[in-house]
């Protein structure tokens, strides 16, 4: 079975200017369509599909958007809810996307909120889904975005986050880029975080020193394949996983691997986060 854990929707409608100019600037156009979207996932069995809630960065992707669209095809899709942490409602608007949407995760971005995932409003959010009994997938690493503080964005920060909320799954995007080695050892203390290959394909290098940190911290069985779509496609992520010992081959460096690749690119990754 192959899963994407990680896949975006928007409409144009969904982004404001700077945002689609900084996006511009670092990956080109938006092109990810319902209908692109769908063809993409024509060669994965399933796909996690996720809202997005930043208004703080002009990126807003609502939870009925994505619950419309993924129960159209609910043998392959899988919503997740986004909800902007600063919102007075949050809590609310997170039980809604659960109980009435069908939605079975939640997204965050503490970058793009402007919000630290240690803070009070942050925390009660992060509850709310431990006590709903759903995963959530945050983006806890850089990002493109001029507007969209750093500080708030470092992995080791998820330590108190996971300490706090012990019963809630975990999945950190994009292996916490630039800061891979930092969330192996964050990811290792807990056993509900783990974390998401997507957007590395773009990024060899630092994908194998991502991949080698994870060997050597021997949590190996908590990544997961993504694409980060419509960045990039499962077949980009699945190839560059294949290849990730060519940036290195001849140097004497420790090649990842071939077991390793291979788990990650049949792991059940939503049987891993608890979805059935």
């Amino acid at each position: 079975m192959t899963t994407d854990c990680h896949t975006h929707v928007a409409a144009p409608e969904h982004f404001d200017a700077s945002f689609l100019e900084a996006m511009d600037r670092a990956w080109g156009p938006w092109t990810g369509t319902l209908e692109s979207h769908w063809a993409a996932m024509a060669s994965v069995d399933r796909a996690v599909v996720l809202a997005f809630d930043a208004p703080a960065s002009g990126y807003v992707v609502p939870n009925e958007y994505v619950a419309g669209y993924v129960a159209q095809h609910p043998e392959k899709l899988v919503g997740f809810a986004s909800v902007d942490p600063n919102r007075e409602d949050a809590l609310e608007r997170l039980v809604h996307a659960v109980d009435d949407l069908g939605l079975r995760g939640l997204k965050t971005g503490p970058v793009y909120q402007h919000v630290d995932p240690t803070s009070p409003r942050a925390l009660e959010l992060f509850r709310c889904a431990e006590r709903l009994g759903i995963p959530m997938l945050i983006h806890q690493g850089t990002t493109f975005v001029r507007d969209a503080p750093l500080r708030v964005a470092r992995p080791f920060l998820l330590d108190e986050v996971a300490i706090e909320c012990p019963d809630l799954v975990i999945c950190v995007a994009h292996l916490g880029h630039p800061w891979c080695e930092e969330l192996m050892a964050v990811i290792r203390k807990h056993p509900h975080m783990y974390t998401d290959t997507s957007a590395l394909h773009t990024r060899p290098v630092q994908l194998y020193f991502a991949l080698t940190a994870a060997v050597e911290y021997r949590v190996t069985d908590k990544l997961l394949l993504g694409s980060d779509y419509p960045f990039g496609t499962i077949e980009d992520a699945s190839e560059a996983l294949r290849r990730v010992n060519d940036v290195v081959r001849g140097s004497g460096l420790p090649p990842v691997p071939d077991s390793v690749i291979d788990e990650i690119i049949a792991r059940d990754a939503l049987g891993t986060l608890g979805i059935a």
